[in-house]
């Protein structure tokens, strides 16, 4: 059970939520939702007992020192907070965490029912995994919900991957169990850049939870980031003969699945979300 500390009620609260481990190609969905905490200067209202559910010879506590030169140690785990962003109609809970190393099911029933204490009307669980992508090109995310809520969003599908999941699969299926409504959004990152952290795909998830929520999310330095981390894997890949082959040879696979169609659809939905966030300023 995880206790929540006292709070108001929250207005219409949405969930975001990633995991460090097996669902986080190059830490690209923790920094999301680590980034979205320091943007929208976070509380934090509640934490899962890591003894519970983590081998800490797996994950390790962390030794240091705190402002007042005091030793500290810090547990792994999974923490709760949430936000009122001042452009958002809705309040948001922001989970992040590390994927349990044990009792998976009873992980997700305490963390599924301290989020619906909270009044939590949509979980969003982010993800990445290493893919055949060039750096070159826009990061893909793929989108899938819930059936009862596939047609309200575009661009979102009913899940049709069979295979071996994370903790993000498992949540997502307790949500369809529980008739929740629950959206993934998962973003591909180029397998031979796989070292964290890769500030474009965590871009890219932002600018798709942007278009699920319908309203401008703060950008900070990510734009910035995201462009210094591809000039750098472009210098890299110019000093290796193989390397830029390889990249050329995704560029044109890639180039020739995309359709003109969706080319259209990417630059339109882009303006939309720049006319928006202008808007607001």
């Amino acid at each position: 059970m995880i206790e929540i500390d006292a709070l108001t009620d929250l207005v219409d609260p949405v969930v975001i939520a990633a995991f460090e481990g097996w669902n986080d190609a190059a830490d690209a969905a923790t920094s999301v939702v680590q980034h979205l905490i320091h943007e929208w200067d976070a509380t934090v209202v509640g934490r899962v007992d890591p003894e519970d559910y983590y081998d800490f010879q797996v994950n390790r506590p962390l030794v240091g020192t705190d402002a007042s030169g005091r030793r500290t140690l810090s547990w792994p785990g999974t923490e709760i907070a949430v936000a009122s962003p001042p452009d958002m109609v809705r309040d948001v809970i922001l989970v992040r965490g590390i994927e349990p190393s044990m009792r998976w099911r009873q992980f997700t029933a305490d963390l599924l029912a301290a989020c619906d204490d909270l009044g939590a009307q949509l979980v969003i669980t982010l993800g990445a995994l290493l893919a055949d992508t060039p750096h070159t090109r826009p990061v893909p995310v793929s989108g899938t919900s819930s059936a009862d809520i596939s047609g309200d969003h575009a661009g979102l599908e009913v899940s049709t991957y069979e295979g071996p999941t994370g903790i993000v699969g498992v949540i997502q299926d307790a949500c369809a169990r529980l008739d929740i409504p629950a959206v993934s959004l998962w973003a591909a990152v180029p397998h031979y850049v796989a070292q964290p952290p890769c500030p474009k795909a965590s871009l890219a998830l932002l600018s798709r939870l942007e278009d699920l929520l319908g309203s401008p999310l703060p950008l900070g330095d990510l734009p910035e980031e995201a462009k210094a981390w591809e000039r750098g894997v472009e210098q890299l890949a110019e000093e290796d003969d193989d390397v830029a082959d390889y990249v050329r040879q995704l560029e044109e696979a890639r180039d020739a699945a995309d359709l003109p169609e969706a080319s259209g659809d990417a630059i339109a939905a882009e303006f939309e979300r720049y006319l928006k966030r202008r808007g607001e300023q």
